[in-house]
C-alpha cells in the first residue's frame, strides 16, 4: 500500500490520474491527465491529494523532516507510479506573491512537481522541460 493510499485510504486506477480532495477549497480545472501523459506517459499511475495546511505540515514533517507547510510534495512510487500532494492555501499565497493566476501557479506547480518524479532535480535540464510543457499547455511563468 502507498503512502496516498495508506493515508487517505483511496487506491488509485491503473495507468491515469485519481484525485482526492480533502479540503473544501475548490481546486482550478487543470487537465491533469493530458499533461501527466505528456510527461511522464500514459503507463504511468498517479495519485493526487489536496490537503489542508495542517495535514500538509505533517506529512512533510513526518517525510522530510521540514516543520512548516508547503505547496506541493512529490513522491516516486517506482518507475511507473508516483504521488503528488498539493495545498491550496499555500498555493494561493504563492501564486499572489508570484504575479500569477492560482489557476496558473497550479498547473505551473503540477508541472514541476512531474518532472520530480520523472527524476530531475533543480537545475537548466529540469527547466528546459518543464518550459516545454508548459509551452505547449499554454502555463505562463508570470
Amino acid at each position: 500500500m502507498n503512502f496516498i493510499d495508506s493515508f487517505f485510504n483511496h487506491s488509485p486506477m491503473s495507468s491515469s490520474v485519481s484525485i482526492t480532495n480533502t479540503t473544501r477549497t475548490p481546486f482550478p480545472k487543470i487537465p491533469f491527465q493530458k499533461i501527466k501523459d505528456e510527461a511522464l506517459g500514459e503507463a504511468y499511475d498517479l495519485s493526487i491529494a489536496i490537503v489542508g495546511k495542517c495535514r500538509m505540515r505533517r506529512i512533510n514533517r513526518e517525510h522530510r523532516q521540514k516543520d512548516y507547510p508547503t505547496d506541493i510534495l512529490s513522491f516516486s512510487l517506482d518507475k511507473n507510479a508516483g504521488e503528488i500532494i498539493l495545498n491550496p492555501d499555500k498555493m494561493k499565497i504563492k501564486a499572489r506573491q508570484f504575479g500569477q493566476t492560482y489557476e496558473n501557479y497550479a498547473a505551473f506547480l503540477f508541472i514541476h512537481g512531474l518532472m520530480h518524479l520523472k527524476g530531475f532535480d533543480h537545475g537548466g535540464t529540469m527547466e528546459k522541460a518543464e518550459a516545454k510543457l508548459r509551452a505547449k499547455f499554454r502555463v505562463s511563468t508570470h
